[in-house]
């Protein structure tokens, strides 16, 4: 009985190691949380502000959640949105799921990584990749059902 409980375990354990696919990732994806946004309400900066400056920071990161979308497509592409001198453009990268899970987002010149750390039907975690220790917290992300036009 015990040796069935341990394949059972061993069995679970490999099931949810197991590689994501990019036709796992394939629609749209919203941003609803980012860890660094905790640091910044819990900062000395923060704290001390004015609420007409709270208010302005709060005005921002609601911005920023609502307008960070990710649309993996078909292939190798994806489309996101991103801030470039406070106006929210649309952007597009090529991007390589590698082993690990890690996503690499080739845009232009620039190459950034994160780790899948979590990914259900509806909910995905993006770790970034970095050389720092503190590389910015997890982001949370969730797949943004589209209602079939009638």
């Amino acid at each position: 009985m015990n040796l069935s409980f341990i394949y059972s375990l061993l069995f679970a354990v490999t099931l949810g190691s197991a590689e994501i696919q990019i036709q796992q990732l394939l629609g749209k994806w919203q941003l609803v949380h980012f860890d660094g946004i905790d640091r910044v309400k819990k900062s000395p900066e923060y704290q001390t502000s004015d609420s007409a400056m709270r208010a302005n920071i709060e005005y921002k990161i609601k911005s920023r959640l609502e307008n960070t979308i990710y649309n993996f497509i078909p292939g190798d592409s994806l489309l996101y949105t991103d801030y470039v001198n406070s106006a929210i453009v649309m952007k597009k990268a090529k991007i390589v799921l590698k082993k690990d899970n890690v996503l690499t987002i080739f845009d232009g010149k620039q190459m950034r990584e994160a780790k899948i750390v979590e990914l259900e039907l509806n909910r995905m975690v993006l770790e970034p990749v970095s050389s720092t220790a503190n590389g910015g917290g997890k982001l949370v992300f969730e797949r943004i059902i589209e209602s079939e036009k009638k």
